[in-house]
């Protein structure tokens, strides 16, 4: 059964996805996406349970604009940590810019573990609540996604978007093209970022707790099953992969312990059967030119019924 509680996950899991497919959209195969999300969640457990001016009462509740600056506010955060390592780190390409990834993953984990403000193993707890009930998560998550998803779009129109498929497809023929191919990977490291940032604190307000786990290696991996699975040739593939995958587990909890046998089957024969993804540019130009002729079929017969006398 969905429920909103499991939409807001769903629709985090997308999210995440593009947070993923913003780098790799510039050729970057970055694996940091749990560190920013970890960030932007500590940042906002932090402010809300220490921080009294942004009005938190003693019932559990949360005031809504104080929650949206944190979405900002964690945004903007994990936006700067990419800013000021991302120039060093995608210095790197390929596995290695992965591994070092990895390593930043690792490295924010362990800081937020053994930072004393942060609540150790235990984590923050009892983070205030700016809604009754996951619906209002849900229409945030929805408004949040569906920007990301526009900024993507344009992207394809736009020279920054222009440039990061050229590095895409050869970063030395861009280089020599006279594309600044580091400021271009940078800015794509830094979107990835702060979509990362401001998902993981609405996240924690979502769960109302939160603790190192959040940013963890098996988070790297579950993402980037999101965007193997959905495709990473479009924005559409990550929501896709994430929103399938997110669901999955749930959806088969019915069966048992099994479910995470299926779960890992779909993610082993996925790339196998579909390598490209399951939501691909060819697909999507069919299903643009099957929507094409049958508006131009409707349009044919309302022409030709005019035409006939009565």
């Amino acid at each position: 059964m969905i429920d909103n509680g499991l939409l807001v996950q769903m629709l985090l899991g997308a999210l995440l996805g593009l947070s993923v497919y913003l780098p790799l959209a510039a050729g970057q195969l970055s694996l940091a996406t749990p560190a920013f999300y970890a960030v932007g969640g500590t940042l906002a457990a932090l402010l809300s349970t220490r921080w009294s001016a942004l009005g938190a009462t003693a019932d559990g509740g949360f005031p809504v604009p104080s929650f949206l600056l944190e979405l900002v506010l964690g945004g903007a955060l994990a936006g700067l940590l990419a800013l000021l390592v991302g120039r060093p780190v995608l210095r790197l390409r390929g596995i290695y810019l992965a591994i070092a990834t990895i390593a930043l993953v690792e490295i924010v984990r362990v800081a937020i573990l053994n930072l004393p403000f942060t609540g150790g193993a235990i984590g923050i707890f009892s983070i205030p609540q700016p809604f009754h009930d996951a619906s209002g998560y849900l229409v945030v998550a929805l408004l949040l996604l569906a920007l990301v998803g526009w900024l993507c779009q344009r992207l394809d129109a736009m020279p920054l978007g222009r440039a990061m498929a050229a590095i895409r497809d050869d970063e030395l023929a861009a280089g020599c093209m006279g594309i600044d191919t580091t400021r271009v990977k940078l800015t794509a490291f830094v979107l990835s970022a702060v979509v990362a940032g401001s998902s993981g604190a609405l996240a924690a307000h979502f769960l109302n707790t939160w603790n190192a786990r959040q940013g963890s290696f098996d988070v790297s991996v579950t993402t980037l099953a999101f965007v193997i699975l959905g495709g990473s040739r479009t924005w559409l593939g990550p929501v896709l992969g994430g929103l399938v995958l997110t669901a999955l587990p749930e959806l088969l909890r019915p069966v048992g312990d099994i479910r995470l046998v299926l779960f890992g089957l779909v993610i082993l024969l996925g790339p196998v059967l579909a390598p490209q993804g399951l939501m691909t540019p060819a697909l999507l130009e069919r299903l643009g030119a099957l929507g094409g002729t049958g508006h131009r079929r409707d349009r044919g017969g309302q022409h030709d019924s005019q035409e006939k006398p009565s």
